[in-house]
Protein backbone atom coordinates (compact mmCIF):
# COMPACT_ATOMS: atom_id res chain seq x y z
CA UNK A 1 0.00 0.00 0.00
CA UNK A 2 1.18 3.32 -0.68
CA UNK A 3 0.03 5.89 1.62
CA UNK A 4 0.94 7.98 4.50
CA UNK A 5 2.12 6.94 7.68
CA UNK A 6 -0.74 9.86 9.10
CA UNK A 7 -3.04 7.80 7.04
CA UNK A 8 -1.97 4.33 8.35
CA UNK A 9 -2.13 5.77 12.67
CA UNK A 10 -5.59 6.97 11.40
CA UNK A 11 -6.98 3.00 10.10
CA UNK A 12 -5.09 1.72 13.21
CA UNK A 13 -7.10 4.16 14.88
CA UNK A 14 -10.30 3.01 13.22
CA UNK A 15 -10.22 -0.34 12.82
CA UNK A 16 -9.78 -0.55 16.76
CA UNK A 17 -13.48 1.16 17.66
CA UNK A 18 -16.05 -0.54 18.98
CA UNK A 19 -18.54 -0.86 16.60
CA UNK A 20 -22.66 -1.95 17.39
CA UNK A 21 -22.84 -5.39 16.37
CA UNK A 22 -26.14 -6.38 15.16
CA UNK A 23 -28.02 -9.65 14.41
CA UNK A 24 -29.85 -10.27 10.36
CA UNK A 25 -32.81 -8.18 12.16
CA UNK A 26 -30.86 -4.89 13.06
CA UNK A 27 -31.08 -6.24 17.04
CA UNK A 28 -28.21 -5.53 19.09
CA UNK A 29 -26.20 -8.24 20.11
CA UNK A 30 -23.03 -6.26 21.68
CA UNK A 31 -20.08 -4.40 20.51
CA UNK A 32 -17.21 -5.23 18.78
CA UNK A 33 -13.62 -3.97 17.48
CA UNK A 34 -14.84 -2.39 13.93
CA UNK A 35 -11.53 -5.18 12.42
CA UNK A 36 -12.95 -7.72 14.62
CA UNK A 37 -16.66 -7.26 13.08
CA UNK A 38 -15.12 -7.35 9.66
CA UNK A 39 -12.50 -10.18 10.04
CA UNK A 40 -15.64 -12.57 11.24
CA UNK A 41 -17.84 -11.44 8.86
CA UNK A 42 -20.42 -9.97 11.26
CA UNK A 43 -22.92 -7.31 10.51
CA UNK A 44 -22.78 -4.13 12.23
CA UNK A 45 -24.50 -0.53 11.36
CA UNK A 46 -23.48 1.70 8.68
CA UNK A 47 -24.67 5.55 7.82
CA UNK A 48 -25.04 6.65 4.18
CA UNK A 49 -25.31 10.74 3.80
CA UNK A 50 -25.49 11.69 0.88
CA UNK A 51 -24.89 15.89 0.92
CA UNK A 52 -26.69 17.87 -1.97
CA UNK A 53 -25.93 21.98 -2.97
CA UNK A 54 -29.05 23.76 -3.49
CA UNK A 55 -28.55 22.73 -7.50
CA UNK A 56 -29.11 19.23 -6.67
CA UNK A 57 -25.88 17.99 -7.29
CA UNK A 58 -24.27 15.34 -4.85
CA UNK A 59 -21.15 15.17 -3.13
CA UNK A 60 -19.20 12.72 -4.33
CA UNK A 61 -15.05 11.74 -2.93
CA UNK A 62 -12.75 9.36 -3.87
CA UNK A 63 -11.38 7.29 -0.66
CA UNK A 64 -7.81 6.95 0.35
CA UNK A 65 -5.92 4.38 -0.19
CA UNK A 66 -5.71 3.57 3.50
CA UNK A 67 -9.65 2.64 3.81
CA UNK A 68 -10.07 -1.04 4.69
CA UNK A 69 -12.73 -1.42 2.67
CA UNK A 70 -13.07 -0.14 -0.98
CA UNK A 71 -9.96 1.47 -1.20
CA UNK A 72 -9.41 4.19 -3.63
CA UNK A 73 -12.75 3.45 -5.01
CA UNK A 74 -15.65 6.26 -5.61
CA UNK A 75 -18.25 7.30 -2.73
CA UNK A 76 -21.86 8.26 -3.11
CA UNK A 77 -21.68 9.40 0.51
CA UNK A 78 -20.40 10.91 3.44
CA UNK A 79 -20.49 8.06 6.19
CA UNK A 80 -19.52 5.08 8.51
CA UNK A 81 -20.14 2.80 10.78
CA UNK A 82 -22.01 3.53 14.23
CA UNK A 83 -20.24 3.52 17.05
CA UNK A 84 -21.29 1.32 19.45
CA UNK A 85 -24.97 2.71 21.99
CA UNK A 86 -25.00 5.53 18.76
CA UNK A 87 -27.94 6.08 16.79
CA UNK A 88 -28.35 5.74 13.57
CA UNK A 89 -29.02 9.68 13.80
CA UNK A 90 -25.71 10.81 15.78
CA UNK A 91 -23.51 8.62 13.55
CA UNK A 92 -24.97 10.33 10.69
CA UNK A 93 -24.23 13.80 11.70
CA UNK A 94 -20.62 13.06 13.45
CA UNK A 95 -19.52 11.44 10.02
CA UNK A 96 -20.93 14.35 8.05
CA UNK A 97 -18.75 16.97 10.25
CA UNK A 98 -15.76 14.59 10.52
CA UNK A 99 -15.41 13.66 6.49
CA UNK A 100 -16.68 17.04 4.82
CA UNK A 101 -16.40 19.19 7.85
CA UNK A 102 -20.43 19.84 7.19
CA UNK A 103 -22.11 20.59 10.91
CA UNK A 104 -25.17 22.02 12.08
CA UNK A 105 -27.48 21.16 9.04
CA UNK A 106 -30.84 19.40 9.08
CA UNK A 107 -30.54 15.19 8.14
CA UNK A 108 -33.66 14.00 6.20
CA UNK A 109 -33.94 10.23 7.51
CA UNK A 110 -34.50 7.56 3.76
CA UNK A 111 -34.55 3.88 5.84
CA UNK A 112 -32.80 1.60 6.12
CA UNK A 113 -31.67 -1.50 4.50
CA UNK A 114 -29.50 -4.72 4.81
CA UNK A 115 -25.97 -4.84 2.59
CA UNK A 116 -24.62 -8.28 2.83
CA UNK A 117 -21.42 -8.27 0.25
CA UNK A 118 -18.10 -10.52 2.05
CA UNK A 119 -16.33 -8.08 4.39
CA UNK A 120 -18.93 -5.31 4.06
CA UNK A 121 -22.22 -6.62 6.37
CA UNK A 122 -24.26 -3.47 7.23
CA UNK A 123 -27.57 -2.55 8.11
CA UNK A 124 -27.23 1.17 6.79
CA UNK A 125 -29.44 4.42 7.26
CA UNK A 126 -29.67 6.28 4.56
CA UNK A 127 -29.93 10.33 5.22
CA UNK A 128 -29.37 13.68 3.48
CA UNK A 129 -29.00 17.23 3.63
CA UNK A 130 -28.19 20.48 1.31
CA UNK A 131 -24.83 22.40 1.71
CA UNK A 132 -23.82 25.03 -0.68
CA UNK A 133 -20.96 26.26 2.03
CA UNK A 134 -17.05 24.71 2.05
CA UNK A 135 -16.25 21.38 2.29
CA UNK A 136 -13.07 20.62 4.66
CA UNK A 137 -12.20 16.66 3.45
CA UNK A 138 -10.59 14.69 6.43
CA UNK A 139 -7.23 13.89 4.88
CA UNK A 140 -6.68 10.57 6.21
CA UNK A 141 -10.50 9.08 4.42
CA UNK A 142 -11.04 11.63 1.41
CA UNK A 143 -8.44 12.31 -1.14
CA UNK A 144 -10.52 14.61 -3.62
CA UNK A 145 -14.80 15.70 -3.67
CA UNK A 146 -16.62 17.45 -6.26
CA UNK A 147 -20.44 17.54 -6.85
CA UNK A 148 -22.18 15.75 -9.90
CA UNK A 149 -25.45 15.30 -11.03
CA UNK A 150 -26.85 12.06 -8.81
CA UNK A 151 -27.71 10.21 -12.39
CA UNK A 152 -24.09 10.95 -13.46
CA UNK A 153 -23.08 8.42 -10.50
CA UNK A 154 -25.36 5.59 -11.57
CA UNK A 155 -23.53 5.84 -15.29
CA UNK A 156 -20.36 5.92 -13.69
CA UNK A 157 -20.65 3.07 -11.34
CA UNK A 158 -21.01 0.60 -14.43
CA UNK A 159 -17.51 1.98 -15.56
CA UNK A 160 -15.76 2.66 -12.37
CA UNK A 161 -14.93 1.80 -9.08
CA UNK A 162 -17.57 2.87 -6.71
CA UNK A 163 -18.31 1.56 -3.47
CA UNK A 164 -21.29 -0.64 -4.01
CA UNK A 165 -23.40 0.12 -0.75
CA UNK A 166 -23.59 3.86 -1.19
CA UNK A 167 -24.32 3.20 -4.69
CA UNK A 168 -27.25 1.24 -3.87
CA UNK A 169 -27.84 4.14 -0.63
CA UNK A 170 -28.18 6.33 -3.60
CA UNK A 171 -30.40 4.41 -5.85
CA UNK A 172 -32.95 3.69 -2.97
CA UNK A 173 -33.13 7.52 -2.22
CA UNK A 174 -33.99 8.07 -6.19
CA UNK A 175 -36.33 5.16 -6.48
CA UNK A 176 -38.03 6.81 -3.46
CA UNK A 177 -37.68 10.67 -4.19
CA UNK A 178 -37.75 10.87 -8.43
CA UNK A 179 -36.44 13.94 -9.24
CA UNK A 180 -36.80 16.11 -6.12
CA UNK A 181 -34.74 17.49 -3.94
CA UNK A 182 -34.07 15.73 -0.77
CA UNK A 183 -36.71 16.75 2.29
CA UNK A 184 -35.27 17.94 5.04
CA UNK A 185 -36.46 17.47 8.75
CA UNK A 186 -36.44 20.64 10.77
Amino acid sequence: MDYSAREAAHRAASDAETIAWVDEHDQSLGALPRAELRERGLIGRGTFILLFDSAGRLCVHRRTLSKAVYPGFWDAAAGGMVLADERYVDSAARELEEELGVSGVPLAEHGVFFFDQPGNRLWCAVFSAVWDGPLHLQAEEISEACFVPPTDVLARAGREPWCPDSVEALRRYLSHNPGKMPRLCT
